[in-house]
């Protein structure tokens, strides 16, 4: 198994929820690729994964990757995300990958896309986030 900072911080509820687990990373990149479970509870009525669980998804992939990149020293508060959906997601194993496109000293930026198993791109998202130091993001968190 592939060994990232990542393995020092226990995965959150959300992400449990959506099967997130790391597939691939390249942390000197800033590039990383995460599993997750389109589960038929995540579904609309018209059978599709819901928008608003695909958001997470890539919110659960963009972040990590900077977390990767920065060996666990920064942790991600999103400022602001824009999702575009570009095809309906069927339940089954969807995959994110996201790539960090700057890394400042306050703020990243970060680019994703979420693929169905047969390759198809069913979103895209660009974010921007604020970095705070993760000893104090998770300090906060478990207080």
């Amino acid at each position: 198994m592939l060994a990232t900072a990542l393995d020092t911080i226990p995965v959150p509820p959300s992400s449990k929820l959506l099967g997130w687990h790391l597939l691939d990373a390249r942390p000197g990149e800033g590039w990383i690729r995460i599993g997750f479970d389109g589960k038929e509870e995540f579904c609309n009525p018209a059978g599709f994964v819901q928008g608003g669980i695909l958001s997470a998804m890539l919110d659960d992939t963009m972040g990590p990757a900077v977390f990767t990149m920065t060996e666990g020293k920064l942790y991600t508060a999103t400022i602001s995300m824009t999702v575009n959906f570009l095809a309906p997601a069927k339940p089954g194993p969807i995959t994110g990958e996201a790539t960090v496109t700057q890394l400042g000293k306050t703020v990243a930026f970060v680019e994703g896309r979420l693929m169905a198993a047969d390759g198809t791109v069913l979103a895209t998202a660009s974010t921007s986030a604020r970095l705070v130091e993760t000893a104090k993001a998770i300090r906060q968190l478990y207080a």
